[in-house]
């Protein structure tokens, strides 16, 4: 089975819908923000949408959501909440993306989403992050530089050879 691939125009139309047809406040992060917000031909298998309530009846309407406009339930993913809420000021780091009629979308600020790239840094999460310290240099949006560079001092050892590379490109990304 071919994977399910969302490009921007298709996350835009479903930011649409959850603004007029969820409620409350969420927020759009991983390769579903980084195509709508600053890598245009970026696609992802799926999109990561957060109720910022953290209630499963925000969940359960995200997936009702996705199965009436014929969008699987598992491409649809609310579970990286539990990352968000390990940052420490997370909520201090939202950006308003959309304002439907009754829900709003946020994205992470630039800080926030490298703080979520950080502990997986797939080689897709380094590609994303590359994309994003262009976009900022271009676009005047600020970074956190020195947290980053904090957080990625404090990762744990790694023995895997291309993780310890990619954050040495993460670094080097990052400048001085």
């Amino acid at each position: 089975m071919v994977p399910l691939r969302f490009d921007r125009a298709r996350i835009q139309a479903l930011l649409e819908l959850a603004g007029e047809r969820l409620t409350g406040e969420w927020l759009l992060i991983g390769g579903a923000a980084a195509a709508v917000w600053f890598a245009p031909v970026r696609t992802t298998e799926d999109i990561d949408l957060i109720g910022l309530g953290g209630s499963l009846a925000e969940r359960l309407a995200l997936m009702d959501l996705a199965a009436s406009v014929a969008i699987p339930i598992e491409a649809v993913n609310s579970s990286a909440d539990f990352f968000i809420r390990r940052i420490d000021d997370w909520r201090e780091q939202l950006v308003l993306l959309h304002r439907g009629v009754s829900a709003t979308v946020y994205r992470p600020s630039a800080t926030l989403f490298l703080l979520l790239k950080l502990g997986r840094l797939s080689a897709v999460d380094l590609d994303d992050c590359v994309a994003l310290l262009e976009h900022c240099e271009t676009s005047g949006e600020t970074i956190d530089r020195a947290r980053i560079r904090a957080r990625l001092d404090a990762l744990p050892p790694t023995q895997d050879a291309s993780l310890v590379d990619r954050r040495a490109r993460l670094r080097d990304a990052l400048g001085e």
